[in-house]
């Protein structure tokens, strides 16, 4: 039997031990389903490169920004959104990455095809809404 404080030492332990990497400074981590943290560069490259991009601007203690990505992961999970890449971009600790889109809020979705700006939203965490904006890239 498990007692609590055991529980609360293991829920730590996995806690750090997903947060360390990032905190050591080590290279933009991708997760899953093409998501990378956000370097112009890089997002100057794929747009230019005509690819799927989608610009997921969020908090990481925002409950509308965590379902938008829930939502985004389970759709780029379907062969249509394979090659969707997404950048997220902190909505507390770069905003003038922000503001270089033109956005104000966080829960933000930008999509991109060819290069160009095809749609965004805002807010928005309807399904079909957030699938819309991923058809929209590709």
């Amino acid at each position: 039997m498990f007692t609590r404080r055991t529980i609360l030492g293991l829920a730590a332990a996995a806690g750090a031990a997903a947060i360390l990497p990032a905190l050591a400074g080590l290279s933009p981590p991708v997760s899953a389903a093409g998501r990378v943290a956000f370097d112009r560069t890089a997002f100057e490259t794929a747009v230019n490169a005509g690819k799927p991009v989608i610009i997921d601007i969020s908090a990481s203690w925002c409950p509308t920004c965590q379902r938008q990505k829930q939502i985004l992961a389970d759709l780029t999970g379907k062969p249509e959104f394979a090659g969707v890449t997404i950048f997220e971009v902190d909505y507390d600790t770069q905003k003038d990455i922000m503001r270089s889109f033109g956005a104000q809020q966080r829960s933000t979705l930008i999509a991109f095809k060819n290069g160009n700006e095809v749609g965004r939203v805002v807010g928005d965490t309807r399904v079909p809404a957030i699938e819309a904006l991923l058809a929209a890239t590709v």
